[in-house]
């Protein structure tokens, strides 16, 4: 799982830091986000103080009903020291009390121009993708008609030239050799490659190869969705092939079952 920091969450929303620039490197280990209204109220019993906290126009309207007396208490109590940061939207001005509270535990403030429903739901995808669970698999995914194929065999069966062919045949390469996974949703298997590797193709005895260069930006997708799971194996006489899809074999990706078809493969033909 990759690691996620509020300085990565400013960096990617262009956030401004208001206050406790000491705790801009804490970790966030949930995509899931606080509107923390019953907090504000006085009610921390469940608070959930390991989501980043977003305050938005409703929560800072309350806090404004406050006795001078508890804003200040309410603050620090939202400040706690697990809470990975809390974020202002609308571009609405930060509180001198939350100020205070920030830097006395570090707990980073920052502040958006977007309103509070749009930044939650893109900060949400932004750390669900993040935070899913992910490995790496050995195999070349590539997008068949819009269906995201992964393509797994033994070293040298003919995955990435299987690959070549289908691109030359107006599909689009994902990733080959090392495809990166992640598990973004119950039943979401999505497929990647990794940087150094993005839109190269290796084949044997030839070398690696540009697919951008020779077939055009269009040849490739950075992610796809993976749908079905073909394995070529070589040739086995003594193995009964099933021809007609009559018996469903299923193969398990983290926590996701997804389809799964085996192709006998020979030297010198033509998959």
């Amino acid at each position: 799982m990759i690691q996620v920091t509020s300085k990565d969450v400013m960096e990617k929303f262009n956030l401004n830091l208001v206050s406790g620039n000491e705790g801009i490197g804490r970790y966030i280990t949930t995509s899931d986000i606080s509107r923390p209204g019953l907090e504000m109220a006085g009610y921390f019993t469940h608070y959930p103080a390991n989501r980043v906290q977003l305050i938005g126009r409703t929560e800072l309207s309350f806090f404004d009903m406050l006795p001078s007396n508890l804003k200040y208490e309410r603050m620090l109590k939202l400040c706690s020291q697990d809470t990975p940061a809390i974020i202002i939207s609308r571009g609405m001005e930060v509180l001198e009390e939350l100020i205070q509270a920030s830097n006395e535990n570090s707990v980073p403030v920052l502040t958006t121009s977007m309103k509070t429903t749009r930044f939650s739901s893109r900060l949400t995808n932004f750390l669900e993708s993040k935070l899913a669970p992910s490995a790496a698999m050995h195999g070349v995914l590539v997008d068949v008609y819009g269906i995201g194929v992964l393509i797994i065999g033994k070293s040298g069966v003919g995955k990435s030239e299987t690959a070549l062919e289908l691109i030359k045949k107006g599909h689009r390469l994902v990733a080959d050799d090392c495809v990166e996974i992640r598990q973004e949703a119950e039943d979401l298997i999505v497929g990647s490659p990794p940087p150094l590797l993005e839109h190269l193709l290796e084949i044997r005895g030839i070398g690696i190869i540009d697919i951008i260069t020779l077939f055009g930006a269009s040849a490739v997708r950075p992610k796809k969705r993976i749908t079905l799971i073909v394995e070529l194996e070589n040739w086995d006489p003594e193995k009964v092939y099933d021809r007609l899809g009559l018996d469903e074999e299923k193969m398990k990706i983290i926590d996701t079952e997804i389809t799964k078809l085996t192709i006998p493969v020979q030297p010198g033909r033509n998959v």
